[in-house]
């Protein structure tokens, strides 16, 4: 199971897989799940200010699609920063 949550651990997207599927190539089609509904209703906010995840998100594919999407990432990883 892949979970994008807010802040507060509440669920803002979900995503089932088969157990060997791997945890980086989901990142990306999960967070174009995300539609948080303000409380006046329009348009729903589809863009985290920031995402934070562990080492397993930490691909260049992930970073560059949060780049795209202007997501600031804070992820934990033993990779050396670039750029």
């Amino acid at each position: 199971m892949h979970v994008i949550c807010d802040g507060r651990g509440r669920s803002l997207a979900t995503r089932i897989t088969a157990g060997q599927a791997s945890d980086t190539r989901q990142l990306l089609g999960l967070l174009d799940q995300v539609a948080v509904h303000g409380p006046d209703g329009g348009r729903p906010r589809k863009r985290p200010l920031s995402l934070t995840a562990d080492k397993a998100y930490s691909s260049k594919a992930n970073r560059a699609g949060l780049r795209a999407r202007k997501v600031k990432a804070v992820i934990r990883s033993d990779q050396k920063p670039t750029g």
